[in-house]
């Protein structure tokens, strides 16, 4: 059986380090520096569910989004956008690009877990 792709970028070594944890022992993570990176293996890689980061270099997490909901063979990943960004506004702005969720840090790894499954089990 395939195990499913989860897709997890952040331009901070740590905090990928900590976004990663909860996928390890049941998913196939692939990990992304920055904004670039993450369409780049996104699209080489075609995973289930992408975790981002939304302040990185290059492309910021709101950009990804809305690049891989505009592509017609990335539009089917589910996106979570996980960010410090937490005003009210920011929120809008992300489920505005796209994003399946959006969830801000510091964070709780079963509740992301949680979210994760929640999404993946919502594909058709």
């Amino acid at each position: 059986m395939h195990k499913i792709k989860v897709l997890v970028a952040d331009d901070s070594p740590t905090q990928l380090n900590v976004m990663t944890q909860p996928f390890l022992d049941n998913y196939d993570v692939i990990t992304a520096k920055d904004g670039q990176e993450a369409l780049e293996k996104a699209s080489s890689e075609r995973p289930e569910l992408a975790v981002l980061d939304v302040i990185m270099p290059k492309y910021n997490g709101f950009q990804v989004c809305r690049k891989m909901k505009k592509d017609a063979v990335l539009k089917e990943i589910k996106i979570i956008l996980l960010t410090s960004k937490s005003q009210e506004s920011d929120k809008y702005w992300g489920m505005k690009q796209g994003a399946d969720a959006y969830m801000t840090k510091p964070f709780d790894s079963q509740e992301l877990l949680s979210v994760a499954v929640k999404l993946l089990a919502e594909r058709s």
